[in-house]
């Protein structure tokens, strides 16, 4: 599939956000209540859930953020352009083929998990879930999550600079010119490799040169996708913002626009963001041990199960059922006590 520009979009995004209604320095900050929000969570029919790359960092994903977020001696912005991989398409492919042979490594952690059985839960009750990621690792789909817009792109996905076609690819290496190469050490020399042996396309009639299908600095987003997600925020009555800084565009208008509209949106973080103050609840941590008690997912036990055949030690493990069990039962005790003083009423 060819993607479909639309010109000046980025500009267009800066002027709606700069419009929004700026947050107030009296504005309360928001809550940390649990129960509140899953009285929310148990009513909203159409729910969006945003998520950053602080979500795929728990399952050791590299973020090529911040201080030492370098691959050798380049960050990922100066490496994730249209422009570099003009200049020097082999470097750009080594940068890729390191971050696609990285992932295939990793594994869901309990973050993704919840969001998927999440959905599968709420589907069978005629509710639906959108997972609006900013991620291309593909975490979501390989937790089982089945609505989810890559609205950047994939690792395993490729485009043909000749015919434009799209397709999805595990190949692991990509090409044999890569075997063995993309080392992040600074000290490491660039492989070099000769253009007619990085990725090509194996359509029928076409060789053309391959690039990953990702959205890279200076491009606009998919506008096919870009409506799927206008959909989707237009119509949720309740929106999640999960690991993400909230600072990169268009995905960092999203949330704060749905907020200014009325509706609840809780931010899962490690920390503040630009946009914290605009929303109604805000639960500080591990995106991996705040979100699964938020979104009451009913089976913990087989989400934590999961995660440690990979991750995770026995003592975390026991810590955490721990923690969602007296989460669950402060929850009921909360319901019961409500339940008692309407009844007294």
């Amino acid at each position: 599939m060819i993607v479909h520009r639309i010109s000046c979009r980025g500009l267009l995004y800066s002027h709606l956000h700069a419009h929004l209604k700026k947050p107030s320095q009296e504005m309360a900050r928001p809550s940390s209540d649990l129960a509140a929000f899953r009285e929310i969570f148990s009513k909203a029919k159409n729910i969006a859930i945003i998520t950053g790359a602080g979500v795929s960092a728990e399952s050791g994903v590299p973020t090529f953020r911040g201080a030492g977020g370098f691959w050798r001696t380049w960050q990922a912005q100066e490496l994730a352009t249209p422009e570099s991989f003009s200049r020097n398409p082999s470097r750009v492919w080594e940068f890729y083929h390191f971050r696609r042979e990285v992932m295939l490594t990793k594994t869901p952690n309990p973050a993704h998990l919840a969001i998927a059985e999440c959905e599968e839960r709420l589907s069978k009750q005629g509710r639906l879930v959108t997972v609006i990621t900013q991620n291309i690792d593909e975490l979501h789909r390989r937790a089982g999550s089945k609505n989810v817009l890559e609205i950047h792109g994939s690792l395993f996905r490729t485009r043909c600079l000749t015919c434009g076609h799209e397709a999805t690819n595990y190949k692991s290496p990509i090409c044999s010119a890569l075997d063995g190469k993309g080392a992040p050490d600074p000290d490491t020399q660039d492989a070099q490799i000769p253009v007619q042996q990085l990725p090509r396309c194996e359509q029928k009639g076409c060789t053309g040169l391959l690039r990953p299908a990702v959205v890279w600095f200076g491009e606009t987003l998919d506008s096919d996708i870009l409506a799927q997600v206008e959909r989707a925020m237009d119509s949720c009555d309740l929106c999640l913002v999960v690991g993400t800084s909230s600072v990169v565009y268009p995905a960092a208008m999203f949330a704060p626009q749905a907020a200014a509209a009325g509706v609840p949106v809780a931010e899962f973080n490690m920390e503040d963001t630009p946009a914290t103050m605009r929303f109604k609840f805000h639960f500080k941590g591990p995106c991996g041990t705040t979100l699964p008690p938020a979104l009451a997912i009913t089976r913990p036990n087989k989400i934590l199960n999961t995660y440690a055949r990979s991750q995770m030690s026995g003592e975390t493990i026991l810590h955490l059922q721990f923690s969602y069990i007296l989460d669950a039962f402060l929850f009921v005790l909360n319901m019961l006590n409500t339940l008692q003083t309407f009844g007294s009423t």
